[in-house]
């Protein structure tokens, strides 16, 4: 909950620090929220995205934001204790007898792991399988990060593009009312910055969170992948908790080795 809170709580952040600084200065509602220059930037923007990954692609947009600013969590501490405890219930049952309890543990990686496991699948094997479902997965989260990464680049192009034209608008009725191509001239780099903002507002912190929540997931995944090896070689319970707590921070390390 925290983690969300801080992900909005930034995102707001910047927005009151932007245009609470543009008002702050004088400007006003109707010189910032000009129609054109929001659909020459994000209309822009998004016909490039549809263009150079395709409109499935495009389409998945609002599902990876809410992903970014609503990431799963991983109770890696929760895992780590299933292990423990199957650990000690495999030395005294077998490894047969986790089967049934295979549901405990939160995530579809370590269950489909300790099932091949149990179903006798070799140490490497194992390894090998999920070493190919994380490079798998690695290559999907990466075509959805480059999305916002290409998008941050794109916007403030677009945003140029925008400033352009309306500069070319402005020279064109030259010779008129100077107050109103004067006025002209400041409305034509709304666009340009509408295009800086949402690319570094929006869509380049957007691609930070997800690559953040990538190295969360991949980082569940190696821990799985540990445990489940520790349990498939009969390892003591003691031996298993420090061997999965050594991939965790220290910090982490020190408070659960004093549980």
């Amino acid at each position: 909950m925290i983690r969300r809170f801080s992900t909005i709580g930034g995102l707001i952040l910047g927005i009151l620090s932007i245009f609470g600084a543009f008002f702050l200065e004088g400007g006003t509602f109707s010189a910032l929220f000009l129609i054109p220059p929001l659909i020459i930037v994000f209309g822009g923007t998004f016909s490039t995205v549809i263009i150079g990954f395709g409109f499935e692609k495009f389409r998945n947009i609002l599902r990876l934001i809410r992903l970014a600013y609503f990431p799963s969590k991983y109770n890696l501490h929760r895992l780590i204790n299933n292990f423990v405890d199957f650990s000690i219930i495999s030395r005294k049952e077998g490894l047969l007898s986790i089967e049934k309890r295979i549901e405990r543990l939160d995530y579809v990686f370590p269950q489909k792991l300790l099932r091949y496991a149990i179903d006798g699948t070799d140490a490497d094997s194992l390894q090998s399988l999920a070493s190919l479902e994380i490079k798998s997965m690695q290559e999907r989260h990466y075509s959805n990060i480059f999305i916002f990464t290409k998008m941050g680049g794109y916007a403030p192009t677009m945003g140029i593009i925008g400033t352009v034209m309306g500069l070319i608008m402005t020279l064109a009725n030259a010779g008129g009312d100077p107050n109103s191509l004067i006025k002209n001239i400041a409305s034509a780099f709304i666009a340009t910055l509408w295009g800086v903002f949402s690319a570094n507002i929006l869509w380049l912190p957007i691609g930070d969170k997800l690559k953040k929540c990538h190295m969360e997931e991949k980082h569940m995944m190696e821990i799985s992948l540990e445990g489940i090896l520790a349990l498939q070689s009969g390892e003591i319970p003691s031996v298993v908790k420090a061997r999965l707590i050594s991939l965790l921070p220290q910090k982490e390390q020190l408070r659960l080795m004093t549980l």
